[in-house]
């Protein structure tokens, strides 16, 4: 068929592609024993990390999900690309030239995906060059106004997108995009003559996703004659979605991973300041509230680990999964932006802080009026984020009058009862009862009503304590069953360290050594692709292009592995990758050997057994001097040699 890229050319994409580096785009991942690493899931929500990477097989899973595959099935999860998109996407970061099944591919017919981000980066170098034009001079002004010099707009990209109606389009057009693309691409709008350019005298930021690549624009409004909004963003396009999108996230990445910490201000300008300040885990909203979608975000890069017995964070352990801190205004827009934060998510609500500027400056004013210090000063005063929430509904009355001090009761207390940890609920009743000048117990017994009420209206809440937070992982068998845990254990093994199973007597078992289908299944498909002998022909084949080595044995580990997902079923192929990045219970790598090649001679032991068992029963239906009879012995005596044999190996 045409178009098809060719079977080697994958094959090398895959080989040249370090799993781990495009999943770190996504997930913040953490080693989790040898060869292994993990993080939360990307495709569901989830605050115990069950998301797990074998980097030398090139494979991942999540135990939580059930989701795994390739570096490829990965891109086209996350990113909602074809098999063939995701394919030429890596292909351009490994610097791999693909060829197709009928020639080679013509410019025309790159995926949709690549031709909206090259839109984009040729819409931001456009903008960054008109910067320095005469006209820009404007825009020039408004960042050194607000004390960003050329440095640092270099630094974030910032460009200009010059007056008229086509300047932007007729480049594009020029570089050989249609219409309906660009206007697809949110960088042109439909009018009664054709297509004009959606941002026109306007400041432009570039807004990446997390690879880094420009995915839409932020532009803010500079001449007088202007009748467009303030600032203006990229509608929704496939590749720009703004719930899903924190400005300055590329950026600001390895910093939230490293320092546990993100800092969420509410503009670009904000973000600049604060990362010129020194404060590089700042990020910002596009355009929209903060909300559930940015929350998982930030949960990833945080690698936030909630307590899976009761499914909040303890209240002793408000750093678990390190610190967001938010700049809200210190006005009732700020209010109620951190209750929208307090609703979200109450693991992610107890590792919340609120800073606020009591004179109401953002970020970028502190900076410039008073400098990088009183910048840094107010990330360093934050305060908690149910602290905040309830000590700015009390501002709104009168505690020097007993009306006043009720009124705040009844309007802070169902706050307190909405905090599901109970010892921290307890802990802000008692604090209450002080900033009220309240008996304890009259606070407690309101938080107390607040609560049942609110148990009332959603009767999710009564499952909020003591409930798992987190999917049970996936299971093929009764984990319960010693018999099934030994198979699991064994195949584990092997499809992650066939190297190290060579002469266990694997490739002898039939498929009845196994009670469990789905293991059954993955035992046949090795068998049919020539069980642990075709690994030896992977080995023999890489060590003769690369010599011997670590590297070699991981390469034809992972070749291996790839044709045995390839030649079976769907099923069967992910029950394969679940195995091949399971955490093996043996993690000391001088030990690893010992463990691999002991639990696959346990399970052909116990295959061994079994048989034995079945024959000694087929005996007693014979007649002693049949052939049956004769034919079952010795295969009796056969087995039990094999079995003695076994044992003295180890």
């Amino acid at each position: 068929m045409a178009g098809l890229i060719r079977k080697e050319d994958i094959a090398k994409v895959r080989e040249a592609t370090a799993i781990e580096d495009i999943v770190n785009d996504y997930v913040t991942l953490r080693p989790a024993g040898t060869g292994s690493m993990k993080g939360l899931c990307p495709f569901h929500d989830e605050k115990t990390p069950s998301f797990h990477v074998r980097p030398h097989l090139g494979l991942w899973h999540c135990f939580g999900c059930g989701e795994g595959g390739d570096a490829i099935a990965f891109l086209q999860k996350v990113d909602h690309l074809s098999f063939t998109e995701a394919v030429e996407h890596l292909a351009q970061k490994t610097g791999i030239t693909l060829h197709y099944e009928e020639g080679a591919k013509g410019p025309g017919e790159f995926g949709r995906r690549q031709r909206l981000i090259d839109q984009h980066k040729i819409a931001e170098e456009f903008y960054i060059r008109s910067l320095s034009s005469p006209e820009a001079q404007i825009a020039r002004e408004f960042l050194a106004q607000r004390g960003f010099d050329q440095n640092a707009a270099a630094t974030f990209s910032i460009g200009y997108a010059p007056k008229g109606w086509n300047n932007l389009t007729n480049l594009l057009r020029s570089r050989g995009f249609q219409d309906q693309e660009i206007v697809k691409a949110g960088l042109a709008s439909n009018g009664n003559r054709g297509i004009y350019d959606r941002f026109r005298g306007r400041l432009i930021w570039p807004i990446r996703d997390l690879t880094g690549a420009t995915i839409g624009f932020g532009a803010r409004r500079l001449h007088e004659d202007d009748q467009g909004p303030k600032y203006l963003n990229t509608p929704e396009t496939p590749i720009y979605h703004k719930s899903q999108v924190l400005y300055g996230l590329d950026l600001a990445k390895r910093n939230i991973a490293k320092k546990r910490e993100v800092v969420i201000v509410e503009g670009y300008t904000d973000v600049m300041a604060a990362h010129l300040a020194g404060i590089d885990t700042a990020v910002a909203t596009c355009g929209t509230a903060f909300g559930e979608e940015h929350v998982k975000i930030i949960r990833r890069l945080l690698g936030d680990v909630a307590n899976p017995a009761a499914g909040v964070q303890l209240s002793s352990g408000l750093s678990l999964g390190g610190e967001v801190i938010f700049t809200f205004d210190g006005d009732e827009a700020g209010r109620k932006a951190a209750l929208r934060a307090f609703g979200e998510d109450q693991s992610f609500a107890t590792q919340t802080f609120v800073a606020v500027e009591r004179t109401g400056m953002d970020p970028c004013d502190l900076r410039m009026n008073k400098g990088d210090a009183a910048l840094i000063e107010l990330v360093e005063s934050r305060a908690p984020l149910f602290e905040f929430v309830i000590r700015s509904t009390l501002a709104s009355v009168d505690l020097t009058t007993a009306e006043g001090r009720v009124h705040g009761l009844r309007a802070s207390a169902p706050i307190v009862a909405g905090i599901r940890d109970r010892a921290l609920q307890r802990e802000y009743a008692r604090q209450l009862s002080g900033w009220l000048g309240m008996d304890v117990r009259e606070v407690l017994h309101a938080v107390s009503v607040a609560s049942r009420g609110a148990r009332r209206l959603d009767p999710r809440l009564e499952r909020s304590h003591g409930a798992p937070a987190q999917d049970a992982p996936m299971r093929v068998g009764n984990e319960a069953d010693p018999i099934v845990r030994l198979e699991r254990q064994a195949l584990e093994a092997i499809v992650q360290h066939p190297g190290y199973v060579s002469g266990s007597g694997f490739d002898e078992l039939d498929g009845d050594a196994f009670s469990t289908p789905a293991y059954r299944a993955v035992h046949d498909a090795i068998r049919a692709g020539g069980g642990l002998a075709s690994y030896m022909d992977y080995l023999q084949i890489t060590e003769a292009e690369i010599g011997v080595g670590d590297e070699a044995a991981r390469r034809a580990t992972a070749h291996w592995n790839q044709s045995l997902i390839e030649s079976g079923s769907e099923v069967v192929a992910k029950v394969i990758t679940q195995l091949a990045v399971a955490p093996l219970p043996q993690d000391d790598p001088e030990r690893l050997r010992d463990y691999c090649f002991g639990v696959v001679r346990a399970l052909v032991r116990n295959g061994l057994n079994r048989q034995i068992g079945s024959l000694k029963a087929s005996l007693g239906r014979y007649s002693f001097d049949s052939d049956e009879y004769q034919a079952a012995f010795s295969e009796l005596l056969r087995l039990e040699e094999k079995r003695r044999s076994l044992t003295e190996d180890l």
